[in-house]
C-alpha cells in the first residue's frame, strides 16, 4: 500500500517543539507551519476544493507517523482532518468558500448536545459541547444538533426517530471555553465550546455517509469504522514511541548495578513481547483496513463481516497499545514520573487519548 513518505525532517519539527506545545497549551507555530505547508488538515478534502483526497490506508499511517513523533499534534491532525472528511457531504458552494484558504481547519464534537430550531431562512443554534480537540487553532467548528419545531418539539426522520443534523458554524460564531485540564495531550487543547441562539442558513446543514454533493470516490466510507481505525494508530503511533524510549530509560535508571542478570534478562523477555504482540495486531489491522479499503472502491461496498473486523481490530490495537506501555512503565524508575521527560509525557498522552469512549471496550 502506497503512503506518505514521512521524512525525518518532519519528526524532528514536531519533536523539537513537542514540549514547548506542552507548556503553551496548543501546537507551537512551527508544527502548526509544519502541518498548513503539507495540507495535512485537508487529507480527505476533495482536490477540487484544494484538498488531497487522499485514501483511508494511506491516512492511517501517515496519522500514525504525526502520533508517534507527538500525541497530540497527531491527535489534532486526526480529528481535524476528520472533521474536515465532511467536506464531500457539504453544499458546494459553502465548501469552496470554507476550504478557499490553505490554512482552513475544522474542529468539532460528534455529540448531539445542542439544538436547531427551524426558522424561515435556516436554523437557530444553541448547545454545549465538549472535547473539541485543537479549538484554538480552527477557523470552523462541526456540531450535531437535535432538530426541533419552532414550538419545542421534536422533528422525528422516517424510522421515526428523533432527527439528528450536523452543521458548520464560523469561529466567530462560536464561543471557546478554555477549560481542558487533562494531564496529558494537553496540546490539544481539547476545550469545550457553546453556541447561543446563532441563526445560520440551511446550507449550514449536513448529513455524513449519504449521498455526498461533489464526487470524492473515498469520501463515503463508513463512518464509525473511519473514526474507530484513525483513532487506533493513533495509539499505535504513542505505544511504539513508548516503546522506543523505554530500553535507554530502563539501562539509564539510577540503581542499574542492583539488578541481576536474571532481572536485566526477565526486562529484555518482556520488552521483546510487548514490542512482537503490538507489531503483530498492527500487522493484523492494517491488512483488515487494506481488504476493506479494497472492498470499497473495487464494489463500492463492504461486507458486514469485514467491517466488523476493522472494528475489532481497532479496538484490539488499541487495547494493545495501552497494555504494553502499562507493562513496561514500571521498569523506567522514578525518571519515568517526572513531567518533564519525554517518556512520562508519552505515557500521559496514550493514557489520556485511550479515555476515548469509542474504543474503551475490546468489543
Amino acid at each position: 500500500m502506497d503512503n506518505f513518505e514521512f521524512n525525518d525532517l518532519w519528526t524532528q519539527t514536531i519533536k523539537e517543539h513537542a514540549a514547548q506545545s506542552e507548556q503553551n497549551g496548543k501546537l507551537h507555530h512551527e508544527i502548526l507551519n509544519l502541518i498548513h505547508s503539507q495540507n495535512w488538515f485537508n487529507i480527505y478534502v476533495p482536490k477540487v476544493y484544494g484538498g488531497l483526497e487522499k485514501p483511508l490506508p494511506e491516512i492511517l499511517r501517515l496519522e500514525e507517523q504525526i502520533a508517534k513523533a507527538d500525541g497530540s499534534t497527531g491527535w489534532i491532525v486526526t480529528l481535524c482532518s476528520g472533521a474536515a472528511w465532511f467536506a464531500a457531504f457539504l453544499d458546494p458552494d459553502l465548501a469552496r468558500e470554507v476550504f478557499s484558504s490553505p490554512k482552513t481547519c475544522l474542529a468539532g464534537s460528534g455529540a448531539a448536545t445542542g439544538t436547531a430550531t427551524a426558522t424561515p431562512n435556516g436554523y437557530s443554534i444553541n448547545g454545549s459541547w465538549k472535547y473539541a480537540s485543537g479549538a484554538l487553532h480552527v477557523t470552523h467548528f462541526t456540531m450535531n444538533c437535535m432538530i426541533k419545531n419552532n414550538d419545542g418539539s421534536a422533528v422525528f426522520n422516517n424510522d421515526n426517530e428523533e432527527l439528528v443534523l450536523s452543521f458548520l458554524l464560523k469561529k466567530d460564531e462560536v464561543t471557546v471555553a478554555t477549560n481542558w485540564p487533562s494531564m496529558g495531550m494537553v496540546a490539544s487543547g481539547s476545550h469545550s465550546f457553546t453556541v447561543n441562539n446563532i441563526e445560520v442558513p440551511s446550507n449550514r446543514s449536513f448529513t455524513i455517509n449519504g449521498s455526498p454533493k461533489t464526487a470524492a470516490p473515498y469520501l463515503n466510507y463508513p463512518f464509525l469504522q473511519l473514526a474507530e481505525a484513525t483513532l487506533a494508530v493513533n495509539f499505535l503511533g504513542m505505544a511504539s514511541h513508548f516503546i522506543e524510549l523505554v530500553r535507554d530509560m530502563f539501562y539509564n535508571r539510577s540503581g542499574m548495578e542492583r539488578f541481576t542478570p536474571e532481572q536485566k534478562s526477565y526486562f529484555e523477555n518482556e520488552f521483546i513481547k510487548a514490542q512482537s504482540q503490538l507489531q503483530n495486531d498492527s500487522q493484523q489491522f492494517y491488512e483488515v483496513v487494506d481488504l476493506s479499503w479494497e472492498n470499497y472502491i473495487k464494489q463500492d461496498t463492504i461486507p458486514n463481516d469485514i467491517l466488523k473486523q476493522v472494528s475489532h481490530f481497532s479496538r484490539t490495537l488499541a487495547h494493545t497499545a495501552r497494555k504494553v506501555t502499562d507493562t513496561l512503565y514500571p521498569y523506567c524508575g522514578l525518571e519515568a514520573a517526572k513531567t518533564e521527560s519525554e517518556l512520562n509525557r508519552v505515557w500521559r498522552d496514550l493514557h489520556t487519548a485511550s479515555q476515548h469512549s469509542l474504543l474503551t471496550f475490546p468489543f
